[in-house]
């Protein structure tokens, strides 16, 4: 089997690149490039754990977003540092020369990060060492097809890019520089001169000796641009402005922007065919990060670009030549046509302003186009027409952190209005009461909601845009101030209770006229009375005294609806017993009328008739006792061919009947049987 020959175009190759002098650094860059690239990952590691203890500490969000920024921002050179390295590798192994290694400390370093991934050799391959080597060789084959190179620039710089997003914010707060955080800024700002000194020696390299190093010294113009700026925006924000947290999310905003870049390119170059006998590109090359330079040529890049790879000279282009000559003309004429009309002012149909003409106030302006001065000689002060505002007299109930509450699910925490808890829009007032005899004071939790609005008069408009900085403060300390005159000559019973309506008129009128002893311009047009309760921890205690009172107040109309009920019967009782005995009086009366008309009438009757008037009565009586009664009437003188004869006198004398008479032998006789 014969060995292969070189051919003569791989020796004149090979010459040639032993020739060049890119090829001839590579292993100095190379060891450059890990020396750099080592030296950013602990700085970036650094900055990502001061990020973590500043969250878990609940420091101020400003430290937050200034090492979430710094450290995507030695990320992202890291990337280009290692997208240069394996340039720079690849023609080390092509000229053949022998690696530089780095120092023993950072030998120790990597060795100790790495050794948890190391190979440990085993006695024999089980069933998981057989599965991960399978994963591994395909994994291997698909870092084959793909490439490493766009696998490292795009994990970095989406790493990047979840930094930025992780510490990214607009809410400011006060910062107070203390000794620990001085140290750290002067760091910041001697590892970004370390790193200007660092662009200014690879800016000054000659393309033919390293062309990657225009590219990277461009790059590492962007961590020293976020470090300079973020201890500058620090600065700001000891000085309390509120620019200083904008700027820092301006700056996390750009650091993302390059990060997207690169990631694109990763993208990009994975679609390339993998070739390591070919020259690799460098990915991590960044338009943006080339606008860093002065005087800004954005286009420049854009146009080299196009020459090189494409052969299109943008200069030899009529149309572009014509641009460029008449962009001054037309820049100049849009930016004064612009400034001309910013004399031309709409205001909404929901608003107003006051105009100034060279700082004097000319007019209100109303609804529709108007024409004026040119900024800064004639300007629009906005002024509110009719829109109404609700104030509390607490702290202010926004709430942005609290989540939508559904429609058809419960009501949100902030709806809460039980005594049994403390409301963020409540505030505490003493409020004057009587206990045992003598005065002293109680204290109660109130939500009073104040609805007002600018006066819908020019004067009034003035007022309120001259005389007034702070609208809702100057409102808010007024109702304070009166609600304590208000509550100081009223007592919990009275405001629980009736006095509650009149609160709310009291308040308003008091407030009304101090707002217009300010000349404020604002007018109340109500004052909601929400809730006015005890405090949370005296609510039990207060719905116990209030239960008591009502128990009482219950056992009196108990007692007072008994005593009424036993006096209502006991005069029905007596009026029963009244009438009955009048009624039973006069029928006595009457009673004894009659029989008195009876004994006059018969004794007149008896003088009449004589014997004839008491025999007729005395039948009359027998008829009556005998018409309800049954008798049977036996005589043995009846016979058969006699008719009975009933004598009923009493003048006979009361004698048996001879018993030795005939039977047959009628004769009348007194007795009579049933």
């Amino acid at each position: 089997m014969g060995m292969p020959k070189t051919s003569s175009d791989d020796t004149q190759q090979l010459t040639e690149i032993k020739n060049r002098a890119d090829f001839q650094l590579a292993a100095v860059q190379a060891h450059d490039l890990a020396s750099q690239g080592f030296s950013v990952s602990i700085f970036a590691a650094l900055l990502l754990l001061f990020a973590m203890i500043a969250n878990t500490f609940g420091l101020s969000p400003i430290w937050v977003a200034l090492f979430c920024n710094n450290a995507a921002a030695l990320i992202l050179y890291g990337a280009g540092l290692r997208s240069a390295y394996d340039v720079a590798e690849w023609r080390r192994k092509k000229a053949g020369l022998a690696d530089i290694r780095l120092g023993k400390p950072a030998q120790s370093l990597i060795a100790f990060v790495t050794s948890p991934w190391s190979q440990q050799p085993t006695e024999g391959p089980d069933r998981i060492d057989r599965w991960t080597g399978s994963a591994f060789f395909a994994g291997r084959s698909l870092l084959l097809r793909i490439g490493a190179r766009p696998l490292w620039v795009a994990s970095l710089s989406m790493l990047a890019c979840l930094i930025v997003y992780a510490g990214w914010t607009l809410r400011a707060d006060s910062t107070v520089i203390g000794t620990p955080f001085l140290l750290i800024i002067a760091a910041c700002l001697a590892f970004a001169f370390l790193l200007l000194v660092t662009e200014r020696r690879l800016a000054a390299i000659d393309a033919a000796e390293w062309p990657e190093a225009k590219a990277i010294s461009q790059l590492a113009r962007v961590p020293i641009f976020v470090l300079v700026l973020s201890c500058f925006c620090l600065f700001l924000s000891t000085r309390g402005s509120g620019l200083s947290i904008k700027l820092l999310a301006a700056l996390g905003g750009f650091v993302a922007l390059v990060g997207l870049e690169f990631l694109l390119r990763a993208l990009a170059s994975m679609f390339r065919p993998q070739n390591d006998g070919r020259e690799p590109a460098l990915i991590a090359t960044s338009l943006v990060a080339g606008a860093l330079q002065w005087p800004p040529q954005p286009l420049v890049s854009i146009q080299l670009e196009l020459r090189t790879r494409h052969g299109i000279d943008l200069r030899q282009i009529w149309a572009f030549s014509f641009i460029r000559k008449t962009a001054p003309a037309i820049i100049l004429g849009t930016l004064f046509l612009g400034w001309l009309l910013s004399g031309v002012r709409e205001i909404p149909m929901t608003g107003r302003g006051v105009y100034e003409q060279f700082g004097r106030a000319q007019a209100i302006l109303h609804s529709g186009l108007h024409i004026g001065l040119p900024w800064p000689f004639g300007r629009v002060i906005p002024i509110e027409n009719g829109s109404v505002h609700e104030l509390a007299t607490a702290v202010s109930t926004n709430d942005s952190d609290e989540p939508l509450a559904d429609a058809e699910g419960p009501a949100p925490e902030s709806a809460n209005r039980l005594w049994d808890a403390s409301h963020i829009s409540e505030k505490s007032q003493l409020i004057a009461s009587g206990t045992g005899g003598g005065q002293s004071f109680q204290i109660v939790n109130m939500d009073v909601r104040f609805v007002y609005r600018i006066g819908l008069s020019d004067q009034a408009a003035m007022k309120a845009a001259y005389r007034v900085a702070d609208l809702p403060a100057l409102i808010e300390s007024t109702a304070n101030r009166v609600l304590v005159h208000d509550f100081a000559r009223r007592t919990l019973t009275d405001v629980l209770s009736e006095g509650r309506l009149s609160l709310a008129n009291d308040i308003a009128s008091a407030l009304q006229k101090n707002m217009d002893e300010q000349n404020s311009g604002v007018e109340i047009l109500a004052v909601v009375v929400e809730a006015i309760h005890p405090p949370a921890g005296a609510a039990n205690a207060f719905h116990g005294v209030q239960a008591a009172q009502i128990n009482a107040e219950a056992l009196v109309a108990r007692e007072r609806g008994t005593a009424a009920e036993q006096t209502n019967e006991a005069q029905l009782n007596a009026s029963l017993a009244q009438n009955n005995a009048t009624a039973t009086a006069r029928e006595g009366v009457a009673a004894s009328e009659v029989a008195e008309l009876r004994f006059q009438a018969e004794q007149s009757a008896f003088h009449e008739a004589g014997q004839a008037f008491l025999t007729e009565e005395y039948f009359s009586k027998l008829m009556m006792g005998l018409s309800h009664s049954k008798a049977l009437v036996l005589d043995h003188r009846i016979g058969g061919s006699i008719a009975p004869t009933l004598d009923l006198r009493s003048m006979m004398p009361l004698v048996d009947p001879d018993t030795s008479a005939k039977p047959n032998t009628p004769y009348q006789s007194e007795e009579t049987g049933p």
